[in-house]
């Protein structure tokens, strides 16, 4: 028991602080098991590297009595392990291994002294993205076109919801079809890539 507790740890302690070139080892041993089912990582806020956040627009915001105008409808908050983003530096590509991840949150508009503010309050789940250049799971539903694809509710953070890739994820990364399915545009970090 206490060797699997240690186990564990030096493998949450390798994965935050992993080189481009242990993510694969750290990712697949901690995050994936061996179906290929991806686990939703700990502590996200706390030890992952911030990319960005985007705001999702809500067309029909029904101002509150605090707002005086429309807001935000939601929030995303993109996280990635810290050698993610220097391999992606130095390459121009994400490693095999790599991991995004998408805090989604409600959000909550009101007015203030700088004006009409959304800010993130409940978080309603995480979609989470996993690099896999191998092609290792290539008979299931949430891998293909080099990534792994889980979204988990916020009430749910043991089991993905999704069931297949194809037809709940990739038809919103179209766009992004060019730059390996990730809106570059949104992670200022990340513009300085060669």
């Amino acid at each position: 028991m206490h060797m699997k507790i240690v186990t564990a740890l030096v493998a949450i302690l390798a994965f935050t602080t992993a080189s481009a070139d242990e993510i694969p080892l750290s990712t697949y041993e901690s995050l994936v098991d061996e179906t290929g089912t991806i686990s939703l990582p700990k502590n996200l806020r706390r030890d992952w590297a911030f990319l960005g956040t985007w705001s999702i627009a809500e067309e029909d915001v029904v101002a509150s009595s605090e707002a005086s105008s429309r807001g935000a409808a939601g929030l995303h908050n993109v996280y990635t392990q810290p050698a993610t983003i220097d391999h992606f530096l130095e390459t121009g590509k994400f490693p095999d291994g790599a991991v995004i991840v998408k805090e989604l949150l409600k959000t909550v508009t009101t007015s203030m002294t700088t004006g009409t503010v959304s800010r993130g309050t409940k978080v309603e789940g995480w979609f989470v993205m996993v690099k896999d250049t191998q092609g290792r799971f290539e008979s299931s539903p949430l891998w293909g076109d080099g990534w792994g694809w889980s979204l988990f509710n916020a009430d749910q953070t043991e089991t993905t919801v999704t069931t297949n890739y194809k037809t709940e994820c990739i038809g919103c990364h179209i766009p992004a079809r060019k730059d390996d399915w990730i809106y570059l545009s949104g992670y200022p970090i990340l513009k300085t890539a060669n």
